[in-house]
C-alpha cells in the first residue's frame, strides 16, 4: 500500500464529476487499499477518488475515525436516492480544503445505492453523522466542494486567502 497526495482547493480535478466503475480488477483495490491507508493517516473518516486525481467513482469513509475497523466501509458508484429533513452539520472540515471549517446544511437522512468493492449491490439507510459524511463523500465524487454549500461571502473569504496564499509562495 501506499500513501497518496490529496489535492487540495484551488485544483481544477476537484471540480470533475468522476465516472462509474465499470471494471473491478487488482488496479482498482489497489487504489481503494491506498486511499484507505492514505484516509486514515491523513487523518480522516473519509475521502473520495477524486480527491487523489482518480477520475472513478469511489469512497472510501469509516465514521468512528478508525476506533472500530468494522465501521469502513468502500462504496463504488454511490448515488443518492432519497433524502430527507435537515439538519446543520457543525464545523464541518475536508482534506482538499485544508485549514477551513464552516457550518454545512445537509439531509438528516439517505438511502444511498452502491456497489461493494466485489460489485455487489449496496443499500444504505444513513441518518444524522453518516448521513453527513455520506453527503460530504458522494458530493467530491460529483465535483462538488462543501464549500460550494456554503454562503457565497465565507466562500469569497476562503478563496481569497488561498490565493494571497498561493501568490506569496509565488513570491519566494
Amino acid at each position: 500500500m501506499a500513501l497518496l497526495d490529496i489535492l487540495t482547493y484551488p485544483d481544477i480535478f476537484l471540480t470533475k464529476k468522476a465516472k462509474p466503475v465499470v471494471n473491478i480488477d487488482d488496479a482498482l483495490n489497489k487504489t481503494i487499499d491506498d486511499m484507505i491507508e492514505t484516509m486514515y493517516n491523513a487523518p480522516g473518516v473519509g475521502l473520495a477518488s477524486t480527491q487523489i486525481g482518480c477520475n472513478k467513482s469511489i469512497i472510501v469513509f469509516d465514521p468512528s475515525s478508525g476506533e472500530n475497523p468494522k465501521s469502513l466501509t468502500v462504496l463504488l458508484n454511490p448515488k443518492i436516492i432519497e433524502a430527507g429533513g435537515e439538519i446543520v452539520s457543525e464545523n464541518e472540515g475536508c482534506l482538499s480544503v485544508p485549514d477551513f471549517r464552516s457550518d454545512v446544511i445537509r439531509s438528516a437522512s439517505l438511502i444511498v445505492e452502491a456497489l461493494d468493492r466485489e460489485g455487489k449491490p449496496l443499500k444504505i439507510e444513513a441518518e444524522e453523522y453518516l448521513a453527513i459524511v455520506l453527503q460530504h463523500e458522494i458530493d467530491h465524487v460529483n465535483g462538488i466542494l462543501f464549500i460550494d454549500r456554503i454562503s457565497a461571502l465565507k466562500r469569497e473569504l476562503y478563496k481569497r486567502r488561498i490565493k494571497k496564499q498561493l501568490k506569496q509562495g509565488d513570491d519566494k
